[in-house]
């Protein structure tokens, strides 16, 4: 089993390990260039150590390290990449094949009952390890610490091992492959929010957050080891909690069952777009509440950036000349307001790539056998990409302006000035929408690439300009081309582009869909 999760894997889980790896190693190449002298170093941390930036990124624990710098800018970044992959890799070659129907025909031949679960925990756990250690090498390549390139790889990949159990227990518990992510991609992200609101607050909040203990761990600034051991335990207990759940419940069902419907659907249910409401919604409300959070923590945390009181003299002044405290804020939300683009952009895939759960699982023919048309059923399912995405953006930035304004005295203005700088964000994560509407229609097969899309779309906003790469490169995000409100000027053209750019994608999609076959 695990021979054959490496070899369905081989080319998805080399590029996981090669980027999650590699990405720290040319930060510090990059940082070495940009920051030659102590002196450099320590001028960007009165900046750095703002309670508002602790929140996006975490502490800097040691000024002055081209490591600790390192460490604060992509740690955090790589736990998240290596839990998504890990999340990915242990949900597909477990609850996807039972979904399928592929590991019944599996277990008819001398197979375990634990066999799967032990294979796909196995997979992921070789990939987070690998990451790890290309990670710790790549550091060592650029003269770093040794103790140091060391924490931060067993960081990375004891967080791939935690989340790995994380999803293990998810897949336990629905018979859903996407609801199993679902839940697993909510306890990452969660997690991640805790440690925000601990390192920029209340402390306790970071030491209940597994990735606030990866942080912990303080990489290149007097490594506590033992927060290691908090991971490995809190891993160890959810594995053994999942293969508990295991021996609980039948092939191919979910130990919270699914609930019977009427013999006979509701008027109210009587056509695609009704359905796809029904299949959508839970994804939908669970994402809204889900970014009033998020929009509410990083916009109540931005005052704080305008009262930071700076000792530096020469920073002082350079944010004098930049425009005084309101100019570093309206810099702070339009990077956090692009972060947010981002994280909504992953449920724009998500809903999109719905159109290939719908088929790959068999239930796209029964449909079409009535009158339902292929065009009308695939735009019930991009209309909660499209509009789902808006609405999204929406309440996060409502939340922001809520939070930020209730601070400053301003709640109807800021709240309407973060509403629109949140909104311009959704053009571009039509775009993957496109994408991933045009891979469905086109190749079938390789939709899944959309998540590929999003990927580079991250790295390209948090390392892009720390590596220097080329401007056609950066240009090839969509996000690149948003404006950058509330501090920069409001342009229509890059907005319009990119909306026609992703109706083109989908229409070439669906006309492709209308004349291929299904399956």
């Amino acid at each position: 089993m695990v021979r054959l999760a490496l070899r369905l894997d081989r080319v998805r889980l080399s590029v996981w390990v090669l980027i999650i790896g590699v990405l720290p190693a040319t930060t510090a190449a990059q940082y070495l260039d940009l920051y030659p002298t102590r002196e450099a170093l320590e001028q960007v941390t009165g900046v750095i150590s703002n309670p508002s930036l602790v929140a996006i990124n975490g502490p800097l624990f040691a000024a002055g390290s081209i490591g600790a710098l390192t460490a604060w800018k992509i740690l955090v970044t790589e736990i998240i990449l290596v839990g998504l992959m890990a999340i990915l890799t242990v949900i597909r070659h477990s609850r996807t094949e039972e979904e399928t129907g592929r590991l019944e025909l599996l277990s008819a031949g001398v197979l375990g009952r634990y066999a799967p679960l032990t294979a796909a925990l196995l997979t992921a756990g070789v990939a987070s390890v690998g990451a790890g250690l290309v990670a710790t090498l790549g550091l060592l390549g650029t003269d770093q610490p040794a103790a140091g390139a060391v924490a931060l790889g067993a960081a990375i990949a004891l967080s791939g091992l935690f989340f790995a159990a994380v999803a293990a227990v998810a897949a336990q518990l629905t018979e859903s492959a996407r609801s199993a992510t679902a839940i697993a991609v909510s306890v990452l992200g969660a997690a991640y929010l805790l440690r925000a609101v601990g390192d920029a607050g209340p402390t306790w909040a970071s030491w209940v957050s597994p990735v606030g203990w990866a942080m912990r761990l303080r990489a290149f600034a007097d490594e506590q080891w033992w927060t290691l051991a908090l991971l490995a335990a809190l891993a160890t207990i959810a594995v053994g909690a999942a293969y508990l759940l295991n021996g609980r419940r039948d092939l191919g069902a979910g130990l919270v069952p699914q609930r019977p419907g009427p013999a006979q659907a509701e008027p109210a249910l009587r056509s695609p777009f009704a359905l796809a409401w029904r299949l959508h919604r839970g994804l939908l409300i669970g994402w809204l509440i889900g970014m009033a959070v998020w929009g509410g923590v990083l916009g109540g945390s931005a005052k704080g950036i305008g009262d930071a009181k700076l000792d530096n003299a020469k920073i002082a002044d350079l944010l004098s000349r930049l425009g005084g405290s309101a100019a570093i804020v309206d810099a702070y939300l339009g990077a956090v307001l692009g972060i947010t683009g981002l994280v909504v952009a992953a449920y724009t895939v998500q809903a999109t790539l719905r159109l290939r759960g719908e088929e790959a699982a068999g239930r796209l023919e029964p449909l079409l056998a009535t009158r339902t048309r292929r065009v009308q059923w695939a735009l019930s399912h991009l209309a909660f990409a499209v509009v789902g995405t808006a609405l999204l953006l929406a309440v996060a930035g409502a939340a922001g302006g809520l939070a930020y304004g209730s601070q400053i005295g301003d709640v109807g203005g800021q709240t309407w000035a973060l509403l629109g700088a949140a909104l311009v964000q959704a053009p571009a994560a039509w775009v993957l929408a496109g994408i991933g509407a045009a891979l469905f229609g086109l190749a079938p097969r390789f939709a899944g690439l959309t998540w590929a899309a999003l990927v580079l779309c991250l790295l390209v906003l948090e390392i892009g300009e720390i590596l220097g790469l080329s401007q056609w490169i950066v240009d090839a995000s969509p996000f690149a081309h948003v404006p950058k409100l509330p501090g920069a000027a409001f342009t229509a053209a890059p907005l319009l582009w990119l909306t026609v750019a992703a109706a083109g994608l989908a229409t070439a999609g669906l006309t492709a869909f209308r004349r291929r076959d299904i399956g």
